[in-house]
């Protein structure tokens, strides 16, 4: 979290998404205003974390406050990238006219308004709070300042050093032992979506404040022009934005991190779901291998986006997989589509690559007997090597699968498994309630068929350790063989 109270007493909360902090203080104010209390209440926003519709939410809401209530505003003219948005238009002439620009967003929603300039400078900081908190009623006190100051490699590129593994001081490089050498899929992502932009005006591709995810840095989104757009911190407006382009005969593909997606899930159930509308989503960190941080977890995406209706998500395991299936989404008519982008190693395909994706057909990459192995989309290599672990130690070669999509059963295949099988075993890569493993489960269970569900339980996990956690619940490729021979 970025703020945690077992790490500080003026740590309030424990927070990790945008935007709420001006709700937040304002819940604060109201129950000391009831209960009769003292205290001084402060929010602190940046500039790009006013681009999520809460923070203006919040703006007009404090407007009508009657009683102390101090927001400052962070300006440092970037969110992780350049702001978006004609509300920065105003930012702007707010900064070059010393705060004294007619066109005040803070005004026109009924605050006070304070303005310096020099934020960086503690005397000049500290002037300005005290002026800040003579004031009885909420005002905003809006701060001017460089993102990065201090480090040189972050004043020279903000959006890079937005956040960065541990690296060398002299240098700013990234310490050996956190130097992925892997393929990158998210430039991978952009280059094809580049690539299929020249060949097609219609591909629109969206983000929502975090464009280096899907690889678009700077020359990126310089190259894509107009066929790319980032709405700022609303996922919401994303999704949304999403169903009028594919509505209009656009083929719109949005990014996201999973813990973000989050924030939009009415607007995939009521405007992508219900309207059948061919909106692609893609989102990177949906696994146990992606952000570790209780805030930024994507362990839950998929039970919270499985209750949706015509909703199709998908987990593919390989890199040709992954392309031929955004390149399936892309031009498919009939479903909103959900993609969980593979984290870790990027595997190359050990089967033949699809070319069509619904209905339903589960991939077989190995067949054998007694015991089948689903290893669902960034833990497929841990389920291929614990099915290997599983034939050494005891002879039996097991069934491997690669199901990609997590949203539907292939019930010809499942019950094609009665046959000759009577333990399926699903890794799942998240959490066991709403996931893949209890739609099978949910299958097999009036059938003889043994289910063996291995995933994480409901929880809140924090900076935890991937091996120890893995082992923890038998998802690694040895404890799982000996938690399968303990059920066969």
């Amino acid at each position: 979290p970025y703020t945690d109270p077992k790490e500080s007493p003026y740590d309030l909360f424990s927070i990790g998404h945008t935007s709420t902090s001006i709700d937040l203080a304002i819940g604060l104010a109201k129950a000391r205003d009831l209960l009769s209390g003292t205290e001084k209440v402060v929010a602190v926003i940046g500039d790009g974390s006013l681009s999520g519709g809460m923070a203006l939410e919040g703006l007009s809401n404090a407007g009508e406050q009657e009683s102390q209530l101090l927001i400052i505003l962070n300006d440092n003219e970037m969110s992780i990238a350049e702001n978006h948005g004609g509300m920065y238009k105003g930012l702007k002439r707010l900064r070059e006219s010393n705060g004294q620009a007619e066109d005040n967003l803070f005004r026109a929603m009924g605050l006070e308004y304070l303005y310096e300039e020099q934020g960086n400078d503690v005397e000049s900081l500290v002037k300005a709070l005290e002026k800040a908190k003579s004031y009885k009623k909420p005002v905003v006190l809006h701060i001017h300042t460089a993102k990065g100051k201090g480090l040189k490699f972050a004043e020279q590129d903000k959006e890079s050093w937005h956040w960065h593994l541990p690296f060398h001081l002299e240098t700013g490089k990234t310490r050996e032992e956190y130097d992925f050498p892997g393929e990158d899929i998210g430039e991978l992502t952009a280059e094809f979506l580049l690539a299929k932009m020249k060949k097609d005006p219609a591909v629109l591709a969206i983000t929502a404040g975090v464009p280096g995810g899907m690889g678009f840095h700077e020359k990126q989104r310089k190259e894509a022009g107009k066929q790319f757009v980032d709405v700022g911190i609303a996922e919401q407006t994303g999704v949304t934005l999403a169903c009028g382009a594919a509505k209009n005969r656009a083929k719109p593909v949005f990014f996201t991190s999973a813990t973000f997606l989050q924030r939009a899930y009415d607007q995939i159930s009521h405007d992508a779901a219900i309207n059948s509308l061919p909106i692609t989503m893609v989102v990177n960190s949906a696994s146990i291998l992606g952000m570790r941080d209780k805030t930024h977890l994507g362990l839950y995406l998929l039970a919270m986006a499985n209750s949706i209706p015509n909703l199709l998500i998908f987990a593919p395991a390989f890199k040709g997989e992954y392309f031929s299936l955004l390149d399936w989404a892309l031009e498919q008519q009939e479903h909103p589509v959900l993609i969980f982008a593979p984290e870790g190693n990027v595997l190359e395909d050990e089967a033949p690559v699809k070319k069509s994706f619904f209905p339903v057909s589960y991939q077989e990459i190995q067949r054998g007997q007694k015991v089948a192995i689903f290893a669902t989309g960034s833990l497929y290599e841990e389920g291929r090597e614990g099915a290997k672990n599983f034939e050494k130690k005891t002879g039996i070669k097991p069934s491997l699968i690669n199901p990609g999509i997590l949203s539907h059963l292939d019930k010809v295949y499942l019950e094609n498994l009665e046959k000759d099988h009577e333990l399926v075993v699903v890794l799942e890569d998240g959490i066991l309630s709403g996931g893949f493993a209890e739609k099978i489960a949910s299958f097999y269970s009036l059938k003889p068929m043994k289910v063996l569900s291995l995933g994480l339980e409901k929880e809140f996990y924090d900076e935890y350790d991937l091996e120890a956690l893995m082992k923890e619940y038998h998802m690694d490729r040895e404890s799982m063989v000996e938690r399968i021979l303990e059920v066969l």
